[in-house]
């Protein structure tokens, strides 16, 4: 057999020749070479900051998992997750030193990997979309934190990519396994417990206004221009870059709109599987300050079924309405009326959402056995749909209509315009 033969070819072929269940548990370790023994996924990790940090330490501790590579714009941060990657290995291994995970400032250098299968992207918002383009093109798996483009434009890039290459894509919405009452509660909608439907009502933490505009020095060892990346050149200040600011700035993201309200209407669209035709909007667009994202917005929306939508900030919790009752979860909790809801016992023969309990080994499973994880791309780009519309009709003040077969704003043409953004080269990828 080549021995460039990657995993993830190997088992595409083998998925294709329909004979996925004959694939032996062990395939023998020389086929994949020393990094990627055949009970592990060889993974590569681009943006190791906060969230990044804890999606890495997540899969590290994951016997399914081998991390091979790190890549961030800051020195310290990429060597130190080395560091601690290298470190667990060699504890792992017993042995006083042990170095298998190299750092990188560019991610091109990662991608360029042949012994890497899966790259997790947990970078800035702005960088979400074009990283994970570039992976799959590469030929590697994806798991993409939330939200996923800052256009929809954007979106619908990725999911094309992800079809056009048949690579994995899960999504970083991980109530989807982690919060399992959240499943519960979609089974129940999709299986008619709530009786009619009628309405979906969203809550987000709402966003912020402020930060520092004052021009800084950039800091020692930060690679600030492939920060930037696709978005255009902007002094330096530290609200900007480090911390959360950056989710309130639009040239980096669309604020917590779409930030944090990916989590509950991700559980929206899991419940319901469509999105609304009609938008209409207000909110608030700061102008004093740094930040410049929508705050205190007030979204309402159709269905084309006549479902009702709303999206406003608060909380974070995902309320279905039906002719039988209501329930909502959210991250920490259920609750329902009436309460007896939540003593129903899903039927064998009934639809069942969950597929794990923990999202990161569901992530990891799918890359191995070729199927779709439990935030697939095409649920992921549809609930970011909701919120990149809902911004669009709040910054035009107009309704937004959304044709569903065409996937485009109709009857606004600068409503529709909005749908992409302009990026900086070499970034331009759409």
């Amino acid at each position: 057999m080549n021995s460039k033969l990657s995993r993830r070819n190997f088992l595409k072929g083998v998925t294709a020749a329909g004979t996925v269940f004959a694939v032996p548990a062990i395939i023998p370790f020389s086929v994949f070479g020393a990094n990627a023994p055949s009970n592990r996924v060889a993974l590569g990790h681009i943006g190791v900051g906060g969230q990044g940090g804890g999606v890495m330490n997540g899969m590290l501790h994951l016997e399914e998992s081998q991390i091979l590579a790190v890549c961030d714009c800051f020195s310290d941060r990429r060597e130190s997750r080395a560091k601690t990657v290298n470190d667990y290995y060699a504890a792992k291994r017993e042995k006083g030193s042990y170095k298998s995970c190299e750092a990188y400032r560019d991610f091109r250098e990662m991608l360029a990997r042949s012994d890497i299968d899966a790259v997790v992207i947990a970078t800035p918002d702005h960088w979400h979309v074009p990283a994970a383009v570039l992976a799959v093109r590469a030929g590697k798996d994806v798991y993409v934190e939330k939200p996923l483009g800052i256009s929809i434009a954007e979106d619908k890039l990725m999911r094309e990519v992800i079809h056009k290459y048949g690579a994995i894509f899960q999504y970083g919405t991980q109530q989807r396994c982690f919060n399992q009452h959240c499943g519960f509660a979609c089974e129940l909608v999709r299986n008619g417990y709530l009786g009619e439907l009628k309405a979906i009502h969203v809550i987000a933490p709402n966003g912020a206004t402020g930060g520092n505009q004052g021009p800084q020095p950039v800091p020692e060892g930060l690679d600030y221009d492939m920060w930037l990346g696709p978005a255009p050149v902007k002094p330096y200040t530290t609200d900007r870059v480090v911390g959360g600011g950056r989710w309130h700035i639009y040239d980096y993201a669309l604020g917590f709109i779409a930030g944090w309200g990916a989590h509950p209407l991700d559980i929206a669209h899991w419940g319901y599987p469509h999105i609304p035709v009609e938008y209409e909007g207000t909110g608030l667009i700061p102008k004093d300050g740094l930040f410049d994202t929508i705050v205190d917005w007030d979204v309402k929306g159709r269905y084309a079924s006549g479902v009702e939508f709303t999206l406003k900030p608060g909380g974070d919790k995902t309320t279905f309405v039906g002719t039988e009752g209501w329930i909502a979860p959210s991250r920490g909790t259920i609750t329902a009326e009436p309460e007896t809801l939540l003593k129903i016992k899903i039927k064998p023969d009934e639809i069942h959402l969950l597929q794990d309990v923990h999202h990161y080994r569901n992530f990891l499973t799918a890359v191995k056995t070729r199927r779709n994880p439990a935030s697939d791309i095409d649920s992921a780009v549809q609930s970011d749909f909701i919120s990149q519309l809902g911004d669009i009709a709040i910054r035009t003040g107009r309704k937004i209509k959304w044709n569903l077969v065409k996937e485009t704003i109709v009857g606004d043409k600068d409503a529709a315009r909005m749908m992409n953004r302009a990026r900086r080269e070499p970034w331009g990828i759409i």
